[in-house]
């Protein structure tokens, strides 16, 4: 009896299977092929942004409004990375949640740890993507540290020449070295010239990228537009304070690199060396009074 009953509903789960990838395919699957055959790029990376965008609009209805602020906050820091959205950052989440599970349960049941990597996996999937964007802030926060002082001395050297703020940030922007700080100054200059002040449009970048040093740079020029003082006088003490600044940050990672090195010195190197020097003499008692 239960073998007939096992061949009456292996056809049934399989017309199942069947008519449910049809669904799938009428929703979801021919839409997604017919909008990857548009994009003008890769297959495999318009497959990505196709997939990201449909179910990033499928998150749209149940994305909660604190989440969305947080996650769009980290993108317009991070530069937009390749042009996503919350509900897309939301998608990746659900994606790597799931990969990361599957990749857990594989893992754990090998290990004999079933449950613990399926959490793991989940877990670390559920946060990996988070974890990408801060990575993606702090690499466009290091770039913009790197390049402001080049940048503060071209535009101090420019306003001393005789240019105004609006002209010596064109020149910023044609010479200065390609990177993130170009790309919001350039963003600034349009500003400028589609009728914002100088201190609306300074204040809208300082929102953007959130760094301290550009911050203070920027509090430093509208108190001197405020107050009528000099500019290049306030861009040649706010260069030089830069500079020291980021030798003292220098000389701190340089201290700190002795301390850093400490445990993979202790961890790896020495136990290599200790094996190699005492090696041979802890072979030599053991087995010599053995032979003895």
């Amino acid at each position: 009896m239960s073998t007939f009953l096992m061949y009456l509903t292996a056809p049934m789960w399989a017309a199942a299977v069947f008519l449910g990838f049809i669904g799938a395919y009428d929703l979801f699957l021919a839409r997604l092929f017919s909008e990857v055959q548009e994009e003008e790029t890769t297959f495999l990376k318009a497959l990505r942004q196709v997939a990201l965008r449909q179910l990033g609009t499928f998150n749209r209805r149940f994305m909660w409004p604190s989440y969305e602020a947080k996650v769009r906050r980290r993108l317009i820091k991070a530069g937009e990375p390749a042009q996503l959205r919350p509900e897309e950052v939301m998608a990746m989440q659900e994606i790597c949640f799931v990969l990361g599970a599957v990749g857990g349960l594989i893992i754990g049941n090998a290990a004999d740890y079933l449950v613990i990597g399926l959490l793991f996996g989940a877990v670390l999937g559920l946060f990996y993507p988070q974890i990408w964007l801060n990575d993606q802030v702090k690499k466009r926060h290091h770039l913009i540290r790197r390049a402001l002082p080049y940048n503060l001395d071209l535009l101090t050297l420019s306003v001393e020449a005789g240019l105004d703020f609006t002209g010596a940030l064109g020149k910023v922007v044609e010479k200065g070295k390609t990177g993130p700080l170009r790309e919001e100054f350039q963003l600034v200059l349009k500003q400028l010239k589609m009728g914002k002040t100088r201190e609306e449009a300074l204040k809208m970048m300082v929102a953007r990228v959130d760094l301290a040093p550009l911050t203070t740079f920027v509090t430093a020029l509208i108190q001197a537009d405020k107050m009528g003082t000099s500019l290049g006088k306030v861009l040649r003490i706010q260069s030089t304070q830069l500079r020291i600044e980021r030798t003292q940050l220098a000389e701190k990672l340089a201290n700190e690199a002795p301390v850093k090195m400490l445990f993979p010195l202790i961890a790896c190197i020495f136990p290599t060396v200790f094996m190699v020097l005492f090696g041979p003499i802890i072979f030599a008692f053991t087995f010599g009074n053995n032979f003895n």
